[in-house]
């Protein structure tokens, strides 16, 4: 009976741990900076935003504003309706609130950005896109 559930054990801590490994990287924001703005019931976050090579953040959307300064590394920007987007440090871009948009690090090493977002306050900074 011991042999049994140690073995069940075993198995389970297996499983867990390839199951963490398989799932896929993601977008890693980190914040610098929150604060209100002139804008009746909107907030500017700004954050660090850190890409591993090959990571793709995913679509997804925002409830306001996103104006990011890629830093370092290079990367594609995906936003519906509109041709891919290269991205390569010194680069800006802006989009749209409630945008569907996704983002990928094609170089080699991590790609880093500055965002700042101007959004509604109360809701989740992104949110996945339906």
């Amino acid at each position: 009976m011991k042999s049994a559930l140690i073995c069940i054990a075993t198995y389970f801590l297996i499983f867990s741990s390839l199951a963490v490994l398989a799932q896929p990287a993601s977008i890693k924001r980190t914040l610098v900076h929150k604060a209100d703005t002139s804008i009746e019931h909107r907030e500017a976050v700004v954050a660090r935003v850190e890409l591993e090579p090959g990571v793709v953040a995913g679509p997804h959307t925002h409830p306001g504003d996103e104006i990011s300064y890629v830093l370092e590394g290079e990367g594609e920007l995906l936003i519906d309706g509109e041709p891919p987007r290269k991205l390569k440090a010194g680069e800006a871009f802006v989009i749209p609130a409630g945008k569907i948009h996704d983002a990928k690090n094609t170089g080699p090493g991590t790609m880093r950005l500055v965002g700042v977002y101007v959004v509604e306050k109360g809701q989740p900074l992104a949110s996945p896109a339906k």
